[in-house]
């Protein structure tokens, strides 16, 4: 409003003050809407319908709060919708950076198309030293093929893989892309025969 802060003002404040301006000077902005709930259960209940909605999940603010910079913690707690998760097969691996300077961690992951794996994205997070220092072995001892710091290896270990989303994309020869792909499980007992598809991936699209 003019050259006055409403930063410090309440959430309750500001709110009101945004809906009072909505729709000018711009007709085409998006108001979130406000999620009244009676308890948890009927909150958790709300979260679980994000995806069908086409949001990340539920953003909870203290009425009182002002408005803070960055990501502060206490007054909001953004409540991101479930992951979804996709068995994959290990293809490529490459050295990481800093720390992870001389570990293979930066992972490229395959679907089954037909008889042959298709890459569908790659993942760098979501593991433990310990588990890394063991996938960094299985690299080493499972290279087939080298192309400048990039590791080829043969197919045998599956890699469950979390993600939020996974959309239609023309730069990918797999026609997908996914969002915030991390390693959620390594599946050292599965067969790797028996990762999923890209025709699976594909149902997950939104």
């Amino acid at each position: 409003e003019g050259a006055e802060d409403l930063r410090p003002l309440p959430l309750r404040e500001r709110r009101r003050r945004l809906e009072a301006s909505h729709g000018m000077p711009r007709p085409n902005l998006d108001l979130s809407p406000m999620i009244r709930f009676a308890d948890w259960e009927e909150l958790k209940q709300l979260r679980a319908g994000a995806r069908e909605r086409g949001i990340e999940g539920i953003m909870l603010k203290l009425a009182d709060s002002p408005y803070l910079a960055g990501r502060p913690k206490g007054p909001w707690f953004k409540w991101k919708r479930g992951a979804l998760t996709i068995d994959t097969v290990l293809m490529y691996a490459q050295r990481g950076n800093g720390k992870r300077s001389s570990f293979y961690s930066d992972y490229t992951f395959g679907a089954w198309a037909g008889d042959k794996l298709v890459p569908v994205g790659k993942a760098y997070s979501g593991f433990t030293d310990e588990e890394l220092r063991r996938l960094d072995k299985w690299v080493r001892d499972n290279t087939v093929n080298r192309y400048g710091p990039v590791r080829e290896v043969a197919p045998g270990l599956v890699l469950e893989i979390a993600f939020d989303s996974v959309h239609r994309s023309s730069r990918h020869k797999s026609g997908v892309a996914m969002r915030f792909p991390r390693v959620h499980r390594i599946r050292w007992d599965k067969p790797y025969r028996e990762a999923d598809t890209l025709a699976t991936l594909k149902e997950m699209m939104t």
